[in-house]
């Protein structure tokens, strides 16, 4: 196989090698992970399987992995790590299916951005013989489909690990791995990750999707206006609310909790906005808005602000 001290991916301080590598799932965050581990030659084989078969002939068709297999079972037998990057509310089922055919050693991780709800739904069918350990890429667009992903997807990204009971050693490969595809990794609890992805992630994605159909009632705008007068924050709503469907529907579903909880706060927030808008408080507005800033400039300075590729224009549209 290649030199794997050639090509060094971002971030890289060792190069572990997974034998192959199964993808389970062949969207974004998946097609991203192929292109990274080939960059950094980390894996001797990528193996990869989708539900579609539309998404299984792309992904051949472009050569997405070293083999599209027909069935999951297929593509984990003989992996050394398995990635899960199916919605969250497919998890379980996935589990149950590949449980026989996994091999002993093998680490089973997965993408998702919910994590307690994923150990419920994975950890009892898998064997003992095998090391499950949760991770959570914190990166993306809006963009899915085997055509979406790329290698510098994780660069500078954070990747967060929720090692459990799971072998230290494991645990260990698995941020290697992570830190050799571009990413930042930090180890967290399950629940603390839900609470602070519904902070980061979760509440932000269900506002933006609210105000754009907030913008879709509103009968006395036309369609054309929205999208001739849309300046930047409409825009980023937008953007922000064209993530695929499917996967949203599972996060608040499996995350309620915690996705409330960050809702019931935003809606306190709001209500002094509100109040002080009615009044006419500028200094309290001033203050607010100093101080929102100064947040919004320390993920900048944290370089958490980089753009993705403009995938529509460059013709890689998600399938």
């Amino acid at each position: 196989m290649p030199d794997p001290a050639a090509n060094p991916a971002p971030g890289a301080d060792s190069r572990p090698v997974y034998g192959r590598v199964a993808l389970i799932g062949l969207g974004l965050i998946a097609g991203s992970m192929a292109h990274a581990i080939r960059r950094g030659h980390l894996a001797q084989e990528i193996t990869g399987h989708a539900r579609s078969a539309e998404t299984r002939r792309v992904a051949a068709e472009i050569g997405l992995v070293d083999r599209v297999c027909a069935t999951a079972a297929e593509a984990v037998t003989g992996a050394d790590l398995v990635v899960l990057a199916v919605p969250v509310g497919a998890m379980g089922q996935v589990a149950q299916e590949i449980a026989p055919h996994l091999k002993p050693g093998a680490t089973v991780t997965d993408v998702g951005s919910v994590k307690q709800a994923v150990i419920a739904a994975v950890a009892p069918h898998l064997p003992e013989a095998v090391h499950f350990i949760p991770a959570h890429p914190l990166a993306g667009t809006e963009h899915s489909g085997p055509r979406s992903g790329f290698a510098t997807l994780f660069d500078n990204r954070w990747c967060i690990i929720v090692p459990g009971a799971a072998d230290p050693a494991a645990v260990d490969r698995l941020a290697g791995f992570w830190r050799a595809l571009g990413a930042n990794v930090d180890l967290m609890d399950a629940a603390h990750h839900d609470l602070v992805l519904a902070v980061t992630s979760h509440t932000p994605h269900l506002i933006a999707y609210t105000m754009v159909g907030v913008a879709e009632h509103l009968r006395r705008v036309s369609d054309s206006e929205v999208i001739k007068y849309s300046a930047s924050g409409f825009r980023d709503f937008t953007r922000i609310a064209a993530s695929d469907p499917t996967m949203w529907r599972d996060v608040f579903l499996t995350n309620r909790e915690a996705t409330l909880d960050i809702l019931g706060r935003f809606t306190e927030e709001l209500f002094v906005l509100q109040r002080a808008i009615r009044m006419g408080d500028g200094e309290l507005l001033f203050n607010y808005f100093t101080r929102t800033r100064a947040i919004r400039r320390g993920i900048i300075e944290a370089g958490q602000d980089t753009a993705a590729p403009d995938f529509g224009r460059s013709g890689d549209a998600p399938a």
